[in-house]
């Protein structure tokens, strides 16, 4: 179990970057339970955790500085699964994405990534591409110690060197 103490710079899925401000004992139906006060910085969101089930949630330490280059790495390798079937394929993201887990976030935006190389994507998966490369370059970004606009074109190049055989294909 992790235990987490005020000031922990944590993830939350789907939300992003957050920082434990306070932890409280509250009582509840003749139980005790310790809360997790946590302020997400994206939008200023106080959140309210109970500690026992963040882990289930998926509330996790932010990544270290050494598993950015992993992160890079897998952005790197050609393989990706990608189901041609719509629906199949945004269910498959959604839980990716609530997963919390930053490869799972990764693995997702390197699928629309590519996907978007050879059709359009719908509206829904253009916003979900958007939100996944939202949160993969916040996390790396204070994980690194280096600026947004600097970890968005690292992704981008990265990703688009990656599929740059796709892209030439399309060209034709």
């Amino acid at each position: 179990m992790i235990t987490f103490k005020i000031g922990d710079r944590v993830i939350y899925p789907n939300q992003g970057l957050g920082v434990i401000e306070n932890i409280q004992e509250e009582g509840y139906d003749g139980e005790r339970f310790r809360i997790l006060h946590l302020r997400i910085l994206a939008n200023n969101t106080l959140v309210l955790v109970p500690s026992a089930s963040a882990e289930e949630i998926g509330i996790r330490k932010l990544i270290s500085e050494r598993a950015v280059k992993e992160i890079f790495d897998f952005m790197k390798n050609g393989e990706i699964e990608v189901t041609m079937n719509w629906k199949g394929r945004y269910k498959e993201h959604v839980n990716l994405m609530r997963s919390g887990t930053i490869l799972d976030m990764v693995a997702v935006l390197k699928s629309l990534y590519y996907l978007s190389l050879i059709k359009p994507l719908s509206f829904r998966e253009k916003k979900m591409m958007e939100k996944a490369k939202e949160l993969i370059v916040a996390e790396i970004s204070v994980a690194s110690s280096m600026p947004i606009p600097q970890i968005e074109r690292k992704i981008i190049a990265t990703l688009s060197s990656c599929f740059k055989d796709v892209k030439a294909s399309l060209d034709i």
